[in-house]
């Protein structure tokens, strides 16, 4: 990789941080989603999520679990280039309270640090090649708890994020969320506030290894980042409805609303809040076999030409369940062009049902 290129990497994805003012885009990673299941439903599932995954997407769900459940995920990004890892265990306190943690890990391994390629005399030493990885985590407990209101549900995450660049950089965050849900005649509604105060991420940077690249590209980078980084709350609402056809036939359809408070490409923007619509569908047989599929991330999008379209992503995925294994694979994104982007993605759930 020419240095020149790695150098601008560097700089514009962990130095650029700057930033005591809040930004559109924070953590990105913990907007990936998790669950397969949930994925082949293009994220629908704040409303209708009810078992160890509801950690992370709507804590209030995590009342629906009967007993001990551990959950476990692995997709790949951009050709395998990034791995993305997800574990999680949740456990009821008693009949009206459960709690959850989880980890998540999003990072790329052997990066190749050519920043010191070239030797002070000009010539090319390759010997001075090395090797660095930059990952991302966040560590999650969840509570939630059922309220004296007859189908009310209240949960609450408190997550620590921790961030590192190599030997270059790295950060420690904290942030809360906060999620309801309500079910009443057969319909289920839902409400996740992330980062609901605003999560901070505080970053040390190695002044010593910023000296050494910051005049690499003329006018460019020349000063030290602020080290304050600030991710905006986002809101997401849904709506889901179940129906049972003949007892061996299920269908579940949620529809979603995210919305970030500050201006994006999301179909729906203005100055103060931005939204973009999901819509989910599930159908099984005889809860042993699921067939699912969505469509969300509506984007207005701007081509080379200067004319402008509506982006979306739909997703796809099938699952099995057997007593308490639950296996769920999908496939996102596929409508694509680029082969880089398509994501398979496969997760396991475990019920302690199947160890009693």
């Amino acid at each position: 990789m020419p240095k020149h290129y790695l150098i601008s990497l560097l700089l514009l994805s962990g130095w650029a941080i700057n930033a005591q003012t809040a930004r559109k885009y924070s953590n990105e990673f913990l907007n990936i989603g998790v669950d397969a299941a949930a994925m082949g439903m293009a994220n629908a599932v704040v409303a209708s999520t009810s078992d160890v995954n509801a950690g992370y997407w709507n804590p209030a769900g995590l009342v629906g679990i009967e007993d001990n459940e551990l959950a476990l995920m692995h997709a790949s990004y951009f050709a395998n280039i990034a791995l993305y890892d997800y574990a999680a265990f949740a456990k009821p306190l008693d009949s009206k309270s459960v709690v959850a943690i989880s980890l998540i890990r999003f990072g790329v391994d052997d990066i190749l640090n050519t920043t010191q390629l070239i030797d002070a005399e000009g010539n090319i030493n390759y010997d001075n090649i090395s090797l660095f990885s930059t990952a991302d985590y966040a560590f999650t407990f969840s509570y939630a708890r059922e309220l004296p209101l007859d189908g009310l549900q209240l949960g609450a995450n408190a997550k620590v994020i921790r961030r590192i660049i190599g030997d270059f950089a790295n950060s420690w965050g904290f942030g809360l969320d906060f999620g309801l849900q309500y079910k009443a005649n057969g319909w289920e509604l839902g409400a996740m506030a992330r980062d609901i105060t605003t999560s901070v991420n505080t970053w040390s940077i190695d002044e010593e290894e910023f000296a050494k690249i910051s005049d690499a590209v003329e006018g460019q980078n020349q000063e030290l980042p602020e080290t304050l980084e600030i991710t905006l709350p986002k809101l997401q609402l849904g709506v889901a409805r179940s129906w049972l056809i003949r007892y061996d036939y299920s269908i579940k359809a949620e529809f979603d609303m995210l919305m970030r408070f500050t201006q994006t490409n999301d179909i729906i923007s203005s100055s103060s809040v931005s939204a973009s619509p999901a819509v989910g569908v599930e159908f099984g047989y005889t809860d042993l076999v699921f067939i699912r599929a969505g469509v969300g991330n509506f984007q207005n999008i701007t081509q080379l030409d200067g004319s402008d379209r509506v982006g979306f992503q739909p997703n796809i995925g099938v699952g099995f369940k057997y007593k308490g294994i639950h296996v769920d694979y999908a496939l996102t994104d596929i409508g694509d062009q680029s082969a880089a982007i398509y994501s398979n993605i496969f997760s396991l759930k475990l019920d302690w049902e199947l160890f009693r």
